[in-house]
């Protein structure tokens, strides 16, 4: 197996030389560069990349941390952050965070140790402090989705204020009055930011949004079985909801089911984000989309700027969201 010191013999150049090249950490001359890699292809060097990472300080290694590897909006982020740091010839290092703070510090520290290029992080919740731990190492970093609007910080977000007003502008429109939520843990500014939309733009229509109407859990599939079981239980007479998640809608439905309650010709139901099974479910499930692919790419771009040195156009990102009308969503009986 080929050395770095077989590369630069061949290469007629100083292993450092070598070093520079792969890890771009210097800028090197045209035709030395072209000598190196041209030994480097007829060696079929393979460079440690992290091993020169801790050397050099820069691996071309970018760092991401989600906090449910397995939840599909995040398995969305994954995917397009990795297709566009590969598209940088950069490698990904994915971390899931398991929404536990203390999982989600020693990541991102260790992180930082590898000299990794760039950070992109979602956070467990407003609560997490970790950030103090990235700006005293001077690694560029830029949060994605979970933000805080506080935060002088390169931020890349979904208006989930938006998000919120379009979906109760559709059931409003359809005609329904008797509507619920369910939502996010309101530890987390999104799910704050997700409902106030929801409820200023209800009452803009004469609409109360009482407390016995918002069940609050996380963004899982339990979720919504558990919301629908609760407003039932309670008592609580409903012809729509909105659930802060697909995958809480798809609990919702599937609790609803399980009742007999037919979807949507006794309770609409929509989302929000937009995952894929939202589109090939039966029914087809009306949401609000989340535009993954334009913030992954966003924050790539941002940590790619910061690692050259050069101005950002701006700290704040802030994506709009859009209505996307299935089959889960109508008018509710007897309005037509």
């Amino acid at each position: 197996m080929a050395s770095m010191k077989d590369v630069a013999r061949l290469a007629k150049v100083s292993v450092s030389t070598v070093s520079r090249v792969i890890s771009r950490s210097v800028p090197v001359d045209e035709k030395t560069r072209l000598q190196v890699e041209k030994a480097i292809r007829k060696l079929q060097f393979k460079p440690n990349l992290l091993a020169s990472g801790l050397r050099s300080k820069s691996g071309q290694v970018i760092g991401l941390a989600v906090p449910e590897i397995l939840h599909p909006s995040f398995n969305a982020i994954i995917k397009y952050v990795e297709e566009s740091v590969r598209s940088e010839g950069l490698q990904l290092i994915l971390g899931n965070t398991h929404n536990d703070f203390e999982i989600e510090a020693q990541f991102i520290e260790s992180l930082v140790r590898r000299h990794v290029d760039g950070i992109i992080f979602s956070r467990v919740s407003d609560q997490s402090s970790i950030l103090h731990v990235v700006n005293k190492s001077h690694v560029p970093v830029v949060v994605l989705d979970r933000a805080l609007d506080t935060e002088d910080i390169p931020t890349v977000v979904l208006d989930n204020y938006k998000a919120g007003v379009l979906a109760a502008e559709h059931l409003v429109m359809l005609g329904h009055r008797k509507i619920a939520c369910v939502a996010g843990h309101s530890n987390i500014l999104l799910s704050r930011e997700r409902l106030s939309g929801f409820s200023d733009t209800l009452r803009q229509h004469g609409i109360q949004l009482g407390h016995d109407r918002v069940y609050e859990g996380n963004f899982r599939y339990e979720t919504g079985k558990e919301a629908v079981q609760k407003f039932f239980t309670d008592g609580v007479e409903i012809t729509a909801i909105w659930a802060q998640s697909d995958l809480i809608a798809f609990g919702a439905m599937a609790e609803l089911e399980r009742m007999g309650i037919a979807v949507p010709e006794s309770i609409s139901v929509m989302g929000l984000d937009d995952i894929e099974f939202a589109r090939i479910a039966v029914p087809a499930l009306t949401t609000v989309k989340q535009p993954f692919e334009d913030m992954c790419r966003k924050a790539v771009e941002l940590i790619m700027l910061q690692t050259r040195k050069e101005k950002l156009p701006s700290k704040r990102f802030v994506l709009a969201p859009e209505l996307i009308v299935r089959n889960t969503t109508r008018s509710p009986r007897g309005s037509l």
